[in-house]
């Protein structure tokens, strides 16, 4: 264990206050142009696909997700949200950024997957055995084929559309900024 169970459990309750303070980190120090945007939007459109991908397999409580990316890895919503966030960081040319999104991933997220973990070691008996076999974050070998497909309920029951929709408007602003 990472972090200590008290530590994970308080800064799981920061998670949604620090993403106010990354967003208004974000608009504050902003500054994209038109070619930071090109190489940056690719990689986070990436992160959403990944993300949107992840919830179409994702039964939360009801079932262990082991289809789709969760066959290659076990939080793909997290490394989702990582490759939109790094795509964000070079949009907008900001050292600043990055430094602040990886303190709060390694601070306030990576904690918060462990918590994560525990309730999921407790609900499903067969995710230990899963953790095993799967990596947590970085897909570095071959996927165990897990069953499942993709369910568009299941995205929209998870919200995964609210990503998107934050992400427009953050893409918006980032655009606004750099003509």
């Amino acid at each position: 264990m990472l972090f200590p169970k008290p530590y994970a459990d308080a800064v799981a309750k920061l998670r949604v206050p620090s993403g106010f303070l990354l967003v208004a980190a974000f608009c504050w120090l902003a500054t994209p142009t038109l070619h930071s945007l090109a190489i940056g939007v690719p990689i986070s459109i990436l992160g959403l696909l990944l993300r949107a991908w992840a919830a179409g397999h994702l039964a939360k409580n009801e079932q262990l997700a082991t289809g789709g990316p969760y066959s290659y890895i076990r939080n793909p919503l997290y490394v989702g949200t990582l490759l939109v966030a790094a795509g964000l960081v070079v949009a907008t040319r900001r050292v600043e950024l990055a430094i602040l999104f990886g303190a709060v991933f390694f601070l306030v997220y990576l904690p918060v997957i462990q918590n994560e973990e525990q309730h999921l070691r407790k609900l499903f008996p067969s995710y230990e055995e899963y953790a095993r076999k799967v990596p947590a974050l970085a897909p570095y070998k071959a996927g165990i084929g897990g069953a499942g497909h993709f369910r568009p309920e299941l995205y929209v029951r998870n919200q995964e559309y609210q990503a998107l929709l934050g992400y427009l408007a953050g893409l918006a602003f980032l655009i606004w900024r750099a003509i």
